[in-house]
Order: C-alpha cells, then structure tokens, then sequence
C-alpha cells in the first residue's frame, strides 16, 4: 500500500481546484483564514483514509477544498503507535474534511445486530503545548466553555516529559460526532486566532527530532515501528543465563514482554548511534523501550528491555537481541 500513500504522504503538491465552499460556520469571523487540523489515526485507519488507489483521500479533498496529508509509515506521534493527518486551508473546509474524515471511521465500526446506538470514537488533535493556554483560559475557563456548549468531553494530556524536544500535547474529545465536531469548530476558531498555533503549520509531520529519555539520546523515529495488536501468550522462561523475561498480561490489544540484559552488554544491543536496536525494530515491528541506566530487574544488574508487539514480533525481535548478547558472551569466555 506504500505505493499508494505515496501521493498523499507529507509531500509537495500543486494547489487544488476547491469544490464550492460549504456555509460559514458562525464562530468563524474570517472563513477564508488559513488554518490546519493535525490528528492522530492508526495505521489501519489511515489506510481507510486514503482508500483504495487513493479514492478515498481525493474526493475528500475534492468535497471539502482542503489539503490532507498523512505522516509516512513508521512515522508515528512520540508514546504512540498512530500516524498524524495533517488537513489544511480555510476553517470551514478545515472542518468539513476533519467531519468526512470521522464519519468514514466511524462508519467502519462493527455493530451489532439490533443495536441502535450511535458509533463513537475519541477523536485526538495535536495541539503545540505554546498554544494550549488559547483553549484552557484562565482557571479553565474557556475549555469549561466549550464543554458546556458542545457538550462534548474535552480533555488536554500534559506534556509528556520522556520525551526531549517534544512540544506537542493531545487534546482528546469525546461523545457524538455533532457534539465533537462542535467541540473541534469552537477549538479550532480560538486556535486560528493564536500566533503560535499558526506558526506551527508547516512543521514536519515526522517526530525524527525527538529524543526518548530511555535510549541514551537516541531518535525517537528508531525505536517505535508498527506495533501489531495480536495476542502473545507463553510462560515465563529463563534465557541461557543471559536475562530473565516476564510476560505483562494486559486486557488490551498491545501485549509485551520485559527481558534483563546485562548493563555492559546494552550498549551491543543498542549500536552505534542506535544503528542495532533501529535495525532490531524496523525488522521485527516490534517496539523496543530500553530501562535507564540504573533502572535494573529486581535483585540484578540487568537493565530492562521491553519489547511490545504481536506474538511474531515479539518473537523475532527477542531472538536477535540475544543473538548480540550471545555473541558478547562468548567472546568473553574465548
């Protein structure tokens, strides 16, 4: 499906024939005032997006006159396993492709038979942490506003500090597409008026910058691949004397699994300027989170490697992690 992202995916594209505007929104002062709309999805739901040929991603920007763009695969928003869509051009056709958008997803979300309640789905915005205060007022005020009006639920994550060189925050709404797309008209109206909102729309869409506090300075973009959501089940086994593993039982879809390495054999794990544990994670697709230094499995002086993914992921990249650690070992013992 690469290939067929390939058109769509954070390139350069010659501007596009609008579709005659849509009604002003009426929290909109200057309809035409350009704006932008960044979202996390998941890799299937992006792939949704686009459709099949791209189909799916050019009427949408044919109906509503603005600009979609997806992160590239593996480019994922920092903690997360999701891609960023980035919609641009006038608030009203901002809008209008961001509610295309959703109600294509929601419509993809099985039903029973019988019943008729309305599918939801936790929309997520990506908001520059300089531009919050715009939305969350004075005591709260302003997004205590927005949450009486839409009635929708409206919550904006902290910075999330694991991250060096992160900016970004998530602002997750909830409750029925009218309530969240009113929600989104009334976040979107005060972000358009916040130069450092503004000042951000043409940022890169890959997070290739940003540094996770457990990987000794290594880019973000090398350690989080594709995480595959089947279920791994196995018991809990030692490893030649090289580490011990635990299985974390989780209720959701993500399983994962900690193994303890020697803290002299890390850096062997982890290559020159994370060349191995880059290699390790694009080739199993399998995410890869390393303990910081003097972070060590209980009664060891073993640092935690934990390796999330499907059960085949997981698996492969288990295997050479302690293939490099068994190289270690005997060259030790020659």
């Amino acid at each position: 499906m690469e290939s067929t992202e390939s058109s769509y995916v954070s390139s350069q594209e010659q501007p596009r024939k609008k579709s005659p505007p849509p009604p002003a929104s009426p929290l909109s002062d200057a309809v035409e005032k350009p704006t932008y709309i960044k979202l996390l999805v998941s890799n299937a739901a992006a792939g949704s997006v686009i459709g099949k040929g791209g189909a799916t991603i050019t009427d949408f920007q044919s109906q509503s006159g603005a600009r979609i763009q997806l992160s590239k695969n593996y480019e994922f928003f920092p903690g997360t396993s999701d891609r960023i869509i980035l919609i641009s051009g006038g608030i009203d056709d901002a809008l209008k492709a961001l509610e295309l958008i959703i109600a294509k997803l929601l419509s993809e979300i099985p039903t029973e038979d019988g019943d008729d309640a309305e599918p939801r789905m936790r929309v997520r915005l990506v908001v520059p942490n300089n531009a919050c205060g715009s939305i969350i007022g004075k005591g709260g005020s302003i997004i205590k506003s927005f949450i009486e009006e839409s009635h929708a639920g409206i919550k904006i994550s902290p910075l999330d500090t694991d991250f060096f060189g992160l900016t970004d925050r998530l602002v997750t709404i909830t409750g029925t597409l009218e309530e969240q797309m009113h929600a989104i008209d009334l976040i979107l109206s005060k972000l358009t008026d916040d130069t450092h909102y503004l000042q951000n729309m043409h940022a890169s869409l890959s997070y290739a910058g940003v540094f996770f506090s457990g990987f000794d300075g290594i880019p973000y973009a090398y350690v989080l691949p594709h995480v595959a959501t089947a279920a791994y089940n196995s018991t809990n086994h030692g490893l030649n004397g090289a580490g011990v593993k635990f299985q974390h039982n989780k209720e959701d879809r993500t399983n994962s699994v900690t193994i303890g390495v020697a803290d002299e054999h890390i850096g062997l794990v982890v290559g020159r300027g994370g060349r191995n544990i880059m290699e390790i994670s694009q080739n199993s697709g399998a995410r890869i989170k390393i303990s910081d230094r003097g972070d060590f499995m209980s009664g060891t002086n073993d640092r935690k490697i934990t390796i999330t993914g499907s059960q085949r992921a997981i698996h492969a990249a288990e295997d050479m992690i302690m293939q490099k650690v068994s190289y270690a070992s005997e060259r030790e013992t020659d």
